[in-house]
């Protein structure tokens, strides 16, 4: 027996997987009202957060349980190396 569960059941790497992506869609929007000012109802589009999502998953993965600011730090740390698209959204919430 392999220790799978029974057939279609998802696997413990894909709901891992699944939450990661979540944990970033919630940092990114969680950056762009923290980066706004005054306007705490703003959030990152879903076009500014796609921007970004392969950018993080490349350079960040490993930080995704560690914050908000560790992944904006993150991407600023790699900031050279970030998608064009990225970047332009890091510098429209002033990062």
């Amino acid at each position: 027996m392999n220790g799978a569960g029974p057939p279609g059941s998802l696997e413990p790497s894909k709901l891992k997987g699944g939450n990661t992506m979540r944990k970033f869609l919630l940092a990114l929007t969680l950056l762009c009202v923290a980066a706004s000012t005054g306007a705490l109802a703003h959030s990152g589009t879903d076009q500014e957060q796609q921007a970004c999502t392969h950018d993080v998953q490349r350079f960040c993965r490993k930080l995704m349980d560690q914050g908000d600011f560790t992944i904006l730090a993150c991407l600023k740390e790699n900031r050279p190396k970030l998608s064009t698209a990225c970047r332009g959204v890091l510098v429209s919430h002033g990062q």
